[in-house]
C-alpha cells in the first residue's frame, strides 16, 4: 500500500528498463528490474531459461498480450470452458439455440477461433481423453490450461502431450492459484508450459497487476511479448503497481507466507469435508487447493 500511494504513481516510463522513451527513469528502471528478478527467483526460474514482463495492468490484458504476440487473427485456441471453471479470456462464447448463432463474450473469442474443452459431467474433472480427441480434429495453435474455478491440481504433463501431438503452444493462466505454486503447494506449470501468466492480487496477495513469464529459447518470445504489451495494447506501465508487486514478491518467499498458504489449504479441505458430512455435494468430490465448489444444483 505504501508503494501504491507513493509518488511512483506520477511517473511515465514507456518502454523497457534501460530503453525508455523518456529520460529520468534511472530509479524506475532499478525498481522494474528488481521486480523481474524477484519474480523469477520466487518461482525458481533461471534467467537464461525464462524471462518475465511485469508491466501488464492485470490478468486479462496479460492474456490478450500473449495472444497478440504469438497468434495471428483467427488462429485456433482451446481453453477450459467458463462453466467448467475457465476464464472469459480463454475463448468463452455462448450459443443461442433460438437464433442458431454464436455470441462472442470476450475479445479472445472475437479475434480468435475458440473451441473450449470441458470437465466430465459426472466427476467434474478435466476430460483429457475428450480434449485429445477435440484437439486432433481442431488443431489449435494454442492450448490454455489453468482456470478460475477448478478445485483440483493441474496435470501439466497431460496438457503438454496433447499440445505436442498437435503442434500447439501451451500456455498456463495460474492467476487464481499462483500463490500456491510459488510456495510449492501446487504443481508448477513451468516445467511443461511455454508461457505462464498470472495476476498478482489473488492468492499471491499483492497489488492489482499482471505478469507474463515466457521461455527464452530459439522461438524468441521476449521481443514479441514485450511489443504486444507496449505499444500494441498498453501505454505507460503503472510503476507504483510494479513497485508494490516487487515488495510482495519478497514476502511470498518468506516462511510466514508458506505457512499462510498451507493453512489456507487446510481450511478449504475442512470446509469441504464439513459440508460433505452434512450431506452436500462438492464438485470433483473435494479440493486440492484453496477453492471449494459447492454444488447447489437441484
Amino acid at each position: 500500500m505504501d508503494c501504491l500511494g507513493s509518488c511512483l504513481t506520477n511517473k511515465y516510463a514507456e518502454g523497457q528498463p534501460n530503453a525508455r522513451y523518456y529520460g529520468g527513469n534511472e530509479v524506475i528502471d532499478k525498481i522494474e528490474i528488481l521486480c523481474q528478478q524477484r519474480a523469477l527467483t520466487a518461482y525458481g526460474l533461471a534467467e537464461d531459461k525464462w524471462g518475465v514482463n511485469v508491466q501488464p495492468y492485470s490478468g486479462s490484458p496479460a492474456n490478450f498480450a500473449v495472444y497478440t504476440a504469438l497468434l495471428r487473427p483467427h488462429d485456433r485456441i482451446m481453453g477450459l470452458d467458463l462453466p467448467s471453471g475457465g476464464h472469459l479470456t480463454h475463448g468463452f462464447y455462448t450459443y443461442s439455440k433460438a437464433e442458431k448463432t454464436r455470441k462472442a463474450v470476450s475479445a479472445t473469442s472475437v479475434y480468435f477461433e475458440s473451441l473450449p474443452y470441458r470437465v466430465d459431467a459426472e466427476t467434474g474433472l478435466i476430460d483429457f481423453e475428450k480434449l485429445a480427441e477435440q484437439a486432433a480434429l481442431f488443431k489449435p495453435a494454442m492450448i490454455i490450461c489453468g482456470g478460475s474455478a477448478y478445485p483440483r491440481d493441474w496435470d501439466y504433463a497431460a496438457f503438454r502431450k496433447i499440445a505436442d501431438e498437435n503442434g500447439a503452444l501451451l500456455m498456463c493462466d495460474m492467476a487464481h492459484y499462483s500463490g500456491l505454486v510459488v510456495t510449492q503447494e501446487h504443481n508448477s506449470p513451468f516445467e511443461y508450459c511455454d508461457i505462464v501468466t498470472t495476476t498478482t492480487h489473488k492468492s499471491l496477495r499483492g497489488p492489482r497487476a499482471g505478469m507474463i513469464f515466457f521461455r527464452r529459447d530459439e522461438r524468441n518470445f521476449e521481443p514479441r511479448i514485450n511489443n504486444a504489451v507496449f505499444p500494441a495494447l498498453q501505454g505507460g506501465p503503472h510503476e507504483h503497481q510494479i513497485a508494490g508487486t516487487a515488495a510482495q514478491l519478497k514476502e511470498v518467499q518468506s516462511p510466514e507466507f508458506k505457512a499462510y498458504v498451507q493453512q489456507l489449504k487446510v481450511n478449504a479441505k475442512i470446509l469441504a469435508k464439513t459440508l460433505t458430512d452434512l450431506g452436500y455435494t462438492m464438485c470433483t468430490g473435494g479440493t486440492e487447493n484453496h477453492l471449494v465448489l459447492w454444488d447447489l444444483r437441484p
